[in-house]
């Protein structure tokens, strides 16, 4: 995999893809897993002004950079799993998409995905799922693999961070615009990948089906559990 966040440059993301297919022929590698996005050009095409287009050739650059390097495993001949990950519960704690305490001292998130179900996850059950990849030989090579362990709204993750927490945390839910105008270090394509999910979330979610990615792994992490596991580690703020 690579980590579009480190640099927030989708062409080098690419080039990573691409040194990974490499080195994998190179090395004879039998069966690889490149974990992948959906190219969300196919739905929003770079003149549709339903979302903006950014940095030029880009919808949702950390999406599409990886898409982008799909073709080349398959014309390495490398034997490859694309694997569709979902939503880290882990941006709870480390990615800013935790509770934030309005001036009224109310906690709430904040995502632009209305009333929504999207994909999410525990972060480390994707390398369960990806090792029950591996456990059924050739079967899923040629293959695209989505994983989840839940579908939930916004409204539901409030929920559980109520429960947990012990007290109130609402649901914000902005408009895409909104969130793209936050400002914070890659906002504009967090907030198009939030339209995304919410817009195409019949494709989002059927591409990511729980009931097989438990086949993959069947002790995934329910939301509850993992908030309970990980209440103390999330920001307030």
């Amino acid at each position: 995999m690579t980590n579009f966040w480190e640099h927030f440059s989708p062409q080098k993301e690419t080039a990573q893809g691409e040194n990974l297919a490499v080195a994998a022929a190179a090395a004879g590698v039998q069966h690889a897993i490149w974990s992948t996005f959906e190219d969300t050009r196919d739905w929003y095409p770079l003149d549709d002004d339903r979302m903006p287009t950014l940095q030029e050739h880009y919808k949702v650059p950390h999406f599409d950079a990886k898409a982008d390097a799909n073709h080349f495993f398959t014309d390495a001949g490398v034997p490859t799993t694309l694997l569709y990950t979902s939503g880290y519960w882990e941006n709870l704690i480390y990615f800013g998409w935790g509770p934030q305490r309005g001036e009224d001292g109310t906690l709430a998130i904040t995502y632009p995905t209305g009333d929504a179900k999207w994909p999410s996850i525990s972060a480390g059950d994707i390398g369960a799922c990806a090792y029950g990849i591996f456990k059924r030989g050739d079967e899923l090579i040629g293959k695209t693999v989505g994983v989840s362990a839940e579908h939930l709204s916004g409204t539901e993750m409030a929920e559980g961070l109520s429960q947990v927490l012990g007290e109130e945390v609402v649901f914000n839910a902005v408009p895409a615009d909104v969130y793209r105008s936050f400002g914070f270090p890659g906002a504009d394509d967090i907030g198009n990948m939030f339209q995304f999910k919410a817009e195409q979330g019949d494709a989002y979610r059927g591409a990511r089906n729980v009931e097989f990615s438990r086949s993959l792994y069947p002790g995934l992490t329910s939301y509850a559990s993992w908030l309970e596991a990980n209440k103390d580690r999330i920001p307030l703020g």
